[in-house]
């Protein structure tokens, strides 16, 4: 369910500068979360972020309290998924070890890339936590830019520290991240699927066996590192409610 835009019942007038104290964990929610059910607005007299989501029964109420002061209210910009999702794919180009690269690119194919890419991280600890450094550097920036935009000075500073534009990760030589007419995982599947024709009838019961060791291997991989201290399980939850924003 998609919400109806709150728009403002004029052309907005040159608003002055303002100084507030801002809720900064609210707003970097707000920002990472792009999804249509969702509309996120800084209150400019407060700090405070408003945040309405369609189904929930606070939503009206919500609704009416910015649209009557719609003048003290901004609507908050997310990082869009395709901004998003160029963040993933210079991450995995930075990726050295050559057989989690390949994974990688064949995760962020498709719908579902968020939830597979992360899923894959969740196997390999220090590339994980690598990933949510950059990505949050990424996020900071981006609500830097977007309250120096907007002429919005604060009066307390972010938890993260004071912000610099995220250095360029370094690219790693190998196979690049670009996808073509024909996705990267669908095309690995048509070759398997080709060479179990060619098998003789008398071997498949090895190939097949072989083949569901590789999936309970892969299985117990991702259980093993979501158990083995690489992984918060409460910051897997809460990426994996952003995932489901993410890929929609």
């Amino acid at each position: 369910m998609s919400l109806r835009p709150i728009t403002s019942p004029g052309p907005a007038a040159p608003r002055d500068p303002v100084s507030v104290e801002l809720d900064w964990d609210a707003l970097e929610i707000a920002v990472e979360r792009n999804a249509s059910d969702t509309e996120s607005f800084l209150d400019l007299t407060t700090g405070q972020i408003v945040t309405i989501v369609a189904g929930d029964p606070e939503a009206p109420m919500r609704r009416q309290q910015v649209s009557a002061n719609i003048r003290n209210f901004l609507r908050i910009e997310p990082a869009s998924s395709r901004e998003q999702y160029r963040w993933m794919e210079r991450f995995v180009g930075s990726v050295s070890d050559e057989p989690l690269r390949e994974r990688l690119i064949i995760s962020i194919d498709g719908k579902g890339a968020f939830r597979r890419f992360k899923d894959v991280l969740i196997a390999y600890p220090s590339e994980r936590e690598r990933w949510f450094t950059y990505r949050a550097d990424l996020l900071h920036w981006h609500i830097h830019n977007w309250l120096e935009a907007n002429g919005i000075a604060t009066t307390n500073a972010p938890p993260w520290g004071q912000v610099q534009p995220p250095a360029e990760l370094p690219v790693v030589a190998g196979k690049p991240v670009v996808h073509g007419t024909e996705a990267p995982g669908e095309a690995l599947r048509r070759q398997a699927r080709e060479l179990i024709e060619t098998i003789p009838a008398i071997d498949l019961p090895s190939a097949i066996a072989f083949l569901e060791f590789l999936r309970a291997r892969s299985a117990e991989a991702l259980h093993r590192g979501g158990a083995d201290g690489g992984a918060d399980p409460a910051d897997h939850d809460r990426d994996r409610d952003r995932d489901h924003d993410e890929d929609e």
